[in-house]
């Protein structure tokens, strides 16, 4: 039987959503987020200087996770900055996500939950290290460019498939299933935004290789920044014995000087919502929110 269009188009990624669900929950919960999405949002920032729109209305997407307030607030301190999460209250914490050891000193922001944003009521989408913790990529774009006013613009970052290949090496040498989902590469992101309705997508990628003075250091770190939620992962709890041969696998993998070192992939990607086009045909039905910013942008709706 053909494979539908429908089917051929899907983005969903091959990944177990009741275990992605249960990471996504104790990220949230965490005192602070990841060192490495504060490092990636600095870097991010660095790309704004390319960008000569000034926007007055900025969302963080998932903001808890992406420590990218302060960076956001230096680059603009005029704007309006959204703190956009899956659901308006977060799951309950042992240290508040509004903390100042979260948002560095900065005011507690504003929250919005992603089903209740109004559309196009942001100059600036922002979202930093959270692309990778999605089931379907491209639908999250199609929010992204809801939530975008017209010529308003998108920063993302993201994991490549790059990320800790020498982790899935060791892994596959142990004969071990393997140690995480599978990331999407920087082209057919490019694709889905254009997919998704984006404008000008422009993708380029960093390797950042992080080390640490132990296995049991890295390890630590690694579950800071996640967990294994591929559909073949290991179906029970791992015992201390697994432990100690991952441990050791990592050390005797160490970098010179006995370092544990793992790369990561990092992807960077920005585009614009464009105004809308719709198809032009004898008789054009065309959305009143979609008119509306044709005229804005003193476009011609078709006849």
């Amino acid at each position: 039987m053909p494979e539908t269009d429908a089917a051929a188009r899907s983005t969903r990624r091959p990944l177990d959503e009741a275990a992605l669900a249960r990471v996504l929950r104790r990220l949230r919960a965490a005192d602070e987020p990841p060192w490495l999405h504060g490092e990636v949002a600095r870097r991010m920032a660095d790309r704004l200087v390319v960008i000569r729109k000034q926007p007055s209305r900025v969302l963080d997407w998932w903001a808890g996770t992406g420590a990218s307030r302060s960076v956001l607030a230096a680059a603009y301190p005029s704007a309006e900055i959204v703190a956009v999460e899956a659901e308006a209250t977060p799951a309950p914490a042992a240290t508040p996500w509004w903390s100042p050891r979260r948002w560095s000193g900065a005011r507690a922001p504003q929250v919005e939950a992603e089903a209740e944003l109004a559309p196009g009521g942001a100059e600036l989408v922002w979202a930093n290290m959270m692309l990778h913790g999605v089931a379907d990529p491209q639908a999250t774009m199609a929010r992204w460019h809801r939530a975008l006013a017209v010529d308003g613009f998108l920063m993302f970052s993201t994991l490549g498939p790059g990320t800790m290949e020498r982790l899935s090496a060791l892994y596959a040498e142990q004969g071990w299933t393997a140690p995480f989902a599978p990331f999407v590469d920087m082209h057919d992101l490019g694709d889905m935004l254009v997919e998704a309705g984006f404008a000008d997508p422009v993708m380029d990628q960093e390797t950042i290789t992080l080390t640490w003075p132990d296995a049991g250091a890295a390890i630590a770190e690694l579950r800071t920044l996640g967990g294994n939620v591929d559909v073949s992962r290991h179906p029970g709890l791992r015992t201390p014995r697994w432990r100690r041969r991952l441990e050791a696998a990592l050390a005797a993998d160490a970098a010179p000087g006995g370092r544990p070192a793992l790369a990561f992939e990092i992807v960077f990607g920005h585009a614009f919502r464009p105004p809308p086009r719709p198809r032009v045909a004898p008789q054009t039905a065309v959305p009143l929110d979609d008119l509306r910013s044709m005229v804005r942008a003193g476009r011609r709706a078709p006849g």
